[in-house]
């Protein structure tokens, strides 16, 4: 027979043999976040910017989603960028360890900050701007997005991938014509060019087996002119112009991506 303060060292021996496991285990390493793209990204339009020259905010949904995960964020989008920047400037920050990636991409390669300024000139007529958008949009956009995904995926195997999509701009209303700058039609037809837009790259994002983030609905009601903009109109400095504002990351982004994750 075991005297019976053996069996209880023993049996407290395999306890401990038992639950060290457990308690040794160290805390999951957090996410390892990198996000990608354009002034959509960047924060252009939120404020509060720690980096004037790529406009990065502290209000962007990529700082607003690292902090709701605890994520490691490696923040390389910049305001201005084309695919043809973020394949040259964006992509060291990926590698084999990166769990999340979060991008938009592909307007400025359409030009169609060009395609708003121009319909946003009072008492001009921008519908050859818009359709050179669309038609960059269709014919060479598919292409040079397989090609930024495509990258993507190779530098970050494991990655989980979102790829965000561009809000509509315009509420459709008179509201926004005043002395004559857009009128209702422009609207209408600037919010089609940015649903083509969305098709496009959604379409190639599904090619590559990432996930796409419509954020059409999120902004909805919030267009520029309605009671609560999630999107600014035309103000000083322009690159903020027809950016999401600060609640257009917060409010619209950021719970976008918080559901697709």
């Amino acid at each position: 027979m075991i005297p019976a303060r053996l069996s209880a060292a023993a049996l407290a021996a395999s306890a401990a043999l038992v639950l060290l496991p457990a308690t040794a285990q160290a805390a999951p390493a957090p996410l390892d976040y990198v996000a990608l793209g354009d002034s959509y990204s960047s924060g252009a339009g939120a404020g509060e910017y720690f980096d004037q020259e790529c406009l990065r905010s502290n209000l962007a949904y990529p700082r607003l989603l690292a902090a709701g995960t605890g994520a490691d964020l490696t923040f390389a989008a910049c305001s201005g960028a084309t695919g043809a920047d973020l394949l040259a400037q964006q992509l060291g920050s990926l590698d084999e360890e990166t769990d999340l990636v979060t991008v938009t991409i592909g307007g400025n390669d359409i030009d169609w900050a060009e395609a708003v300024r121009a319909c946003i000139t009072p008492f001009t007529k921008c519908t050859d701007d818009i359709e050179a958008a669309e038609a960059r949009a269709r014919t060479e956009l598919p292409g040079l997005l397989d090609g930024v995904y495509g990258a993507i995926g190779d530098r970050a195997p494991a990655a989980e991938v979102f790829v965000l999509g561009y809000p509509r701009l315009f509420n459709e209303t008179d509201e926004c014509d005043a002395f004559g700058q857009t009128s209702v039609s422009e609207q209408r037809r600037m919010n089609r060019a940015a649903d083509l837009l969305g098709e496009t790259i959604a379409a190639e994002a599904a090619e590559h087996g990432f996930t796409y983030v419509d954020v059409r609905e999120d902004f909805a009601g919030h267009a520029v002119c309605d009671d609560v903009e999630y999107v600014h109109g035309l103000r000083h400095p322009f690159a903020e112009s027809y950016h999401p504002n600060a609640l257009g990351h917060s409010d619209g982004y950021f719970p976008a991506i918080s559901r697709a994750l």
